[in-house]
This record gives C-alpha cells, sequence and structure tokens, in this order.
C-alpha cells in the first residue's frame, strides 16, 4: 500500500528495488512470463483445429493474456503477484507435461495435421515445463527481495537530521512504555 503523506522536505525511498539483483530479478520474471505466453499463444493457434475442446482454447488464451498482464504488473514492481504467477506456473507445468504426449501421438499417418507439425507443438508443450520450473524458482525468489519496503529520506538522499533520530528514539521509548493500569469495577 502506498502511503498518502510524506513530511514536507522528505521522500519515499524504496531502498531494496535499486539493487542490480532486484532489477535482474524483475527483467527475468517479466522475460519468462512473457515466454510462456508466446508459447502458449503458438501452441493454441498452431492446434487451434486439434484441440480437446473450445474450452481448452479458451482458457489457454486466458492464461497467455494473465501471463502478459503479470510480466507488467511485475515491471511496475509489483510484488503481490509474483506467488499467483508461481502457483499458476505449477498448474500450467503439469497441464503441459500431461498433454505434450498427446502432440506426439497424433503424429501419424490417416490423422489430420493441424497448422503447425505435431512433434513442433509436442516440443513446445514439453518445453513448457521446464520454463514453468524456472518462473517458479525466479518469481520466489523476487518475493523474498522485498520490493515493497519503503523508507522516508530527506529529498536529495542526505542523512536523516540528528532532530528527527532523536523524534524517532523518543518514539520508540514512548511505545515501549506499558499503558497506565485502569481499575475494574463490577
Amino acid at each position: 500500500m502506498e502511503a498518502t503523506s510524506v513530511r514536507p522536505g522528505y521522500e519515499l525511498w524504496r531502498p531494496n528495488r535499486e539493487k542490480p539483483e532486484a532489477q535482474m530479478t524483475k527483467a527475468l520474471v517479466a522475460l519468462v512470463l512473457l515466454i510462456s505466453a508466446a508459447i502458449l499463444l503458438i501452441v493454441t493457434i498452431g492446434g487451434w483445429e486439434r484441440l480437446q475442446s473450445f474450452g481448452v482454447a479458451m482458457m489457454t488464451l486466458i492464461y497467455a493474456g494473465l501471463y502478459v498482464l503479470f510480466a507488467l504488473l511485475v515491471a511496475r514492481w509489483n510484488r503481490g503477484i509474483l506467488p499467483v504467477a508461481a502457483a499458476l506456473a505449477i498448474i500450467l507445468a503439469i497441464f503441459a507435461g500431461v498433454a505434450a504426449p498427446g502432440w506426439f501421438a497424433r503424429a501419424k499417418e490417416g490423422l489430420d495435421s493441424p497448422a503447425l507439425p505435431e512433434e513442433l507443438l509436442g516440443l513446445l508443450t514439453l518445453l513448457l515445463v521446464p520454463v514453468q520450473l524456472v518462473l517458479i524458482a525466479i518469481a520466489l525468489i523476487g518475493f523474498n527481495q522485498n520490493w515493497h519496503v519503503e523508507e522516508e529520506r530527506p529529498v536529495g538522499g542526505e542523512p536523516p537530521p540528528e532532530e528527527y533520530e532523536e523524534e524517532a528514539e523518543e518514539h520508540e521509548e514512548e511505545a515501549e512504555e506499558p499503558p497506565p493500569a485502569t481499575p475494574r469495577t463490577a
């Protein structure tokens, strides 16, 4: 949740977003999400006539659309979508692992071929499994990088003035004191 007010002369700073590791993780998650969406679209459009049903085709297109949306959200530093992407990647990896042998089984004489060769569709479907495993790993690494941490600092990034540090210490001491006990009446 974004802060709505900041003290005059101060700005919000997200120190973990400036780290090269976090920036690389963000870029990798977005890239793997887009690669997954592209593979899903290729398999769906290339094998449209031979998919199990219209519902399967639509579900695959929805999955691809969600992955593109997730990539945009990750590019905007939305950390909350990472576990959702990892969960959907687990489901997609299972479906891809189950569906790939079906494409290879269709590569026989006498069966109508889809727009793309069955072997290619099977290979792309199998390729989805390791891509999803990579997505799961990178998304969970990104989630643990605390992209959401915000700190208040003076405008320009200078260290906080001493009076602010003293004021913060006073507030910490007040928070540690227990509230006075109130007598109970029966």
